[in-house]
């Protein structure tokens, strides 16, 4: 098996082009329409071998192009031999799904690929009517598809021809294991399996003996690294004046766009009312979102209406945004390898990018740690502390205010909450009253 490395000293990176790998014309097209100009290392090393119809094990870092490296043979095999159903791809979160999807139709357009995404958070009915209508690729997390396997009616993934497993070692983090056990179980022994990973972990290897037959391993990193192009920092302070250098550094990079890594849901919020408080244009995204909220929060970002997302974890993996100019670690992440995660969500493609991470008093060793794994010590970001002092005033009363805000919003979710639970109170007496009631007429009768 070839490393990346050594597979592509022995072509001597003469493949350039799509074309070159085994693309057909009509994707070749669809890759320039993207604005794919060049194969990426991880599609170099993968689009061959799987073309020629050979399991894949990938380890590659997250933003090297992974969809692309499974898309274009999945399409390629689907033009030679069309068919409903014919591939599924798994992957851990509703975004990255909606993503790979958005991919898949984008590659496909122009012959006619239909997709679904069968995700959790959405009306299990319409996404019924959806595989009704047969689509050729199924974007799906482990747990709703296997919700549609037990309980939709007439619709099974026996004729399924290729398997991919996206961020396999995250779908595994996130306990999904007895999911995809079953789903190994239901669909055809005989069929094609991708599996992407970033990392490769005991649970990763033991999947990829259950699943794949005879893979080749196309590997373009093999140690935890960050890009080179990515200038990273760290700010060494007290964590009381969190807030107040948070502003500093917004206000230092300004015309920048950022992302700032909290690290649970409550405080992406605070944070996000804080700085709007402030007068920035900041928007969170976190698992406690509805869909529709999380989706119009990253579109609003994509956009560029919104300059600053603040996000938790759900968005350090997986989610393609082109344009972070800047990332910022405002809660140290508690496991290292996040911390890869994080910071690559910028200097994608080839850009540069910065990334500055806040260590205070109590977050010294996980910042070792860090350090350790990425091997290198981080420099730190200068910082005028007498102008951060500055703003200290202003900082405290858009805290109040926020936490003023939060509080009016959980009273909110209280109150709508009580009133639910009173209706369905209201309902269940209304219903044992009318069967007392119904009771009552039937004695009447002759």
């Amino acid at each position: 098996m070839a490393t990346g490395m050594e597979h592509e000293e022995a072509s001597g990176e003469t493949i350039k082009t799509f074309k070159e790998l085994g693309v057909t014309d009509v994707l070749c097209e669809a890759c320039d329409q993207l604005g794919w100009k060049v194969p990426t290392k991880i599609q170099v090393e993968a689009l061959p071998v799987a073309l020629q119809g050979r399991d894949i094990i990938g380890l590659a870092e997250t933003g090297s192009g992974k969809t692309g490296a499974f898309a274009l043979p999945i399409l390629q095999a689907l033009l030679e031999t069309p068919q409903r159903f014919f591939a599924l791809v798994l992957t851990p979160t509703r975004e990255l799904a909606f993503q790979i999807s958005e991919q898949f139709e984008a590659l496909g357009s122009s012959i006619g690929v239909q997709t679904t995404v069968i995700v959790g958070g959405i009306d299990m009915m319409a996404q019924s009517l959806a595989l009704a209508k047969k689509p050729h690729v199924i974007i799906a997390t482990p747990g709703r598809l296997i919700d549609h396997l037990e309980n939709t009616k007439g619709f099974n993934l026996r004729a399924l021809k290729y398997l991919v497993m996206d961020e396999a070692d995250r779908i595994l983090n996130m306990d999904f294991e007895t999911e995809v056990d079953k789903i190994l179980k239901v669909i055809p022994r005989d069929r094609k399996t991708f599996l992407f990973s970033a990392t490769m972990t005991k649970k990763v290897q033991k999947l990829q003996r259950a699943a794949l037959k005879d893979p080749v391993k196309c590997a373009v990193s093999s140690k935890y690294q960050t890009v080179e192009k990515l200038q990273q920092y760290y700010i060494f302070i007290p964590s009381k004046f969190k807030d107040s250098y948070l502003v500093y550094i917004l206000n230092e990079l300004a015309g920048n766009s950022f992302m700032i890594f909290c690290s649970t849901c409550n405080n992406t919020q605070r944070t996000a009312l804080l700085l709007r408080n402030l007068g920035f244009t900041a928007i969170p995204l976190h698992g406690q979102m509805s869909q529709n909220k999380r989706l119009g929060s990253l579109n609003k970002f994509k956009a560029k209406t919104r300059s600053i997302l603040l996000a938790t974890d759900v968005a350090s993996r997986g989610l393609d945004i082109p344009h972070v100019d800047v990332v910022i670690n405002f809660d140290i992440p508690t496991h290292s390898k996040d911390y890869i995660h994080r910071v690559g969500r910028t200097a994608r493609a080839g850009r540069s990018g910065k990334s500055i991470t806040f260590v205070t008093q109590y977050d010294v060793e996980l910042f070792q740690r860090i350090e350790h794994l990425i091997g290198k010590k981080l420099p730190a970001f200068p910082t005028e502390e007498e102008e951060v002092m500055m703003l200290t005033e202003r900082v405290a009363e858009a805290q109040r205010f926020a936490r003023m805000e939060l509080r009016q919003h959980e009273e909110k979710k209280k109150r709508s909450r009580d009133e639910a639970d009173e209706e369905d109170d209201a309902e269940g007496a209304l219903g044992v009253r009318n069967k007392v009631a119904g009771g009552k007429k039937k004695k009447r009768k002759p």
